[in-house]
């Protein structure tokens, strides 16, 4: 991994986008990006080729900063078939920092603003901080900015005119695969799930329980679905697959309400 020399210094900004919907920008987020020197546009494969467009459209959309450099990626996969999921993760992670690390010095070699759009937000379930971590492991001189987005909780909440939590109780953020692995969290009545490539909901007793799913929040092609997990689940778990077919990817979320409270 080549390193910056030590008197030059990185601004990494790392902007929460929500779904990419353009209203789904703050002020600061536009800002931001209008501030950047170089912006990375990440490319995930042509099965997610949505993903880099909507980038590429918001970007010209609101970057009127002419000195301002697009520049796309090939961004590393990681291998799901790893049976070790969190070594599975790190390798994963120290190869996107080796890619981030050679755009930097081919993009930003004098230093200067290099920004990021983060699907959702930066804080929750999302990578790049531990990436800039590892950069400045490795002595690259960096400072870390994040503009908050909104996230794919709070579309969810929005879509079905929900609150995420009942009165004065607790909810919990899970992945699919905890849920799936380690069953209803003890002590609350709502779990909010993402990352879950499998309908980890099934692998629950569906007695007393209510769903709320949504896929592609804050997109035109948006889809909801709510009701008891019982009557509803199968449903789901069809429509997804049948989203996922044809757009080549998916991204969902769902909220798990328990009627009877917890202990």
């Amino acid at each position: 991994m080549g390193r910056l020399q030590k008197k030059i210094m990185i601004e990494l900004l790392l902007v929460g986008i929500g779904s990419g919907n353009p209203d789904h920008l703050t002020g600061e987020a536009v800002a931001a990006l209008h501030s950047a020197d170089v912006v990375l546009i990440p490319r995930k494969g042509t099965d997610k080729r949505a993903l880099a467009d909507l980038r590429r459209r918001l970007c010209a959309g609101i970057l009127s900063n002419r000195q301002t450099k697009v520049v796309e990626f090939d961004l590393p996969r990681r291998d799901i078939d790893n049976p070790a999921y969190l070594d599975g993760v790190a390798h994963w992670h120290s190869a996107i920092t080796d890619a981030w690390a050679r755009l930097i010095g081919q993009h930003a070699p004098q230093g200067g603003r290099v920004a990021l759009m983060v699907w959702g937000d930066p804080a929750l379930y999302d990578s790049s901080l531990r990436i800039a971590d590892r950069l400045r492991a490795h002595g690259i001189p960096l400072t870390c900015r994040v503009v908050p987005g909104i996230s794919s909780l709070q579309m969810l909440a929005a879509a079905f005119a929900i609150p995420l939590n009942t009165v004065g109780a607790p909810f919990l953020v899970t992945t699919g695969r905890r849920l799936r692995t380690d069953g209803w969290p003890a002590g609350v009545d709502t779990v909010i799930v993402m990352l879950d490539g499998t309908c980890a909901f099934q692998s629950l007793d569906p007695e007393g329980i209510t769903i709320y799913w949504a896929a592609y929040l804050g997109m035109p092609c948006e889809i909801r679905r709510s009701g008891l997990l019982a009557e509803v689940g199968v449903e789901i778990v069809a429509e997804r697959e049948t989203a996922r077919r044809t757009h080549g990817w998916i991204m969902d979320t769902y909220l798990l309400r328990r009627a009877t409270p917890a202990r």
